[in-house]
């Protein structure tokens, strides 16, 4: 099984629709399982096309892109406020298999659209080999915030991980550096989850920000914001950050992972 989880920083890159080609190209020729996105967003203004999903979704014209290539993905999108004043700002999952037992609901103690500290994570389950697994795409706040500390959502993660018979991931963006002990990767460890990247026989220095970025302001240091967490130990043959300039050309303020189960 391969995953990729990728913050893509939607309508704030320039070229947009070029590096949302570029993406879909990767996603047809690494030929993922399951896809996890976050700063998955639309114009609040645009058309709807149906349910919540407006013409202009990242995701929507990801899926579109990897139609023309010949290969058909669904996914799944919601949000949970508002970016830049004037954007819907979700996460996604995109699966080759249908997703079943969708699930969308907030981390964080903000339920409110207008505050973008509000917390949303996606989830659907699929089907492999006659196995059930459960994948959330995570887009989540920071260990030390006063007003929406990462312990609460954690917590909301670590439950959900709790109550599941399935072969459960969670994937994204988690604003909390492993390499600082004492917060936020360390939280999630210590109480049961593991880390595909530590778990992997072969992997990369695991850096997905290499730098300052919003959020992390004045910070120039090497991060491992990005991560892929099994709820239950798992085997993993290999680990590697995508989308770095190296592995592929850069389309994101964050470098993207890719796993191989």
């Amino acid at each position: 099984m391969k995953l990729l989880t990728l913050n893509c920083h939607s309508w704030q890159e320039e070229n947009q629709l070029e590096k949302i080609k570029y993406l879909a190209e990767t996603i047809y020729e690494r030929d993922y399982d399951v896809v996890a996105l976050q700063e998955v967003s639309q114009h609040r203004e645009s058309q709807i096309i149906y349910g919540n999903i407006r013409e202009d979704n990242f995701a929507l014209l990801l899926v579109e892109e990897l139609k023309k290539l010949g290969t058909a993905y669904n996914f799944i999108w919601d949000f949970s406020h508002y970016g830049y004043d004037i954007y819907e700002e979700g996460v996604a999952l995109l699966s080759k298999q249908p997703f079943t037992d969708v699930q969308s609901f907030y981390i964080s103690q903000s339920e409110g659209i207008e505050n973008w500290k509000s917390r949303k994570i996606i989830g659907g389950s699929v089907e492999f080999k006659g196995e059930a697994y459960s994948f959330y795409s995570c887009h989540t706040g920071w260990w030390s915030d006063a007003e929406e500390p990462f312990r609460y959502q954690g917590e909301k993660i670590l439950e959900i991980s709790k109550n599941t018979d399935n072969k459960v991931f969670f994937m994204g963006d988690f604003n909390n550096d492993a390499n600082i002990i004492g917060e936020g990767y360390e939280f999630l460890i210590k109480n049961g989850l593991t880390d595909t990247f530590t778990a992997a026989k072969i992997k990369d220095d695991g850096c997905t920000v290499p730098g300052e970025i919003a959020g992390w302001e004045d910070d120039i240091s090497k991060k491992r914001l990005d991560l892929i967490l099994a709820g239950t130990p798992v085997e993993v043959y290999s680990s590697n950050v995508i989308f770095n300039g190296k592995n592929k050309n850069i389309i994101s303020d964050h470098f993207g992972v890719e796993i191989i189960l």
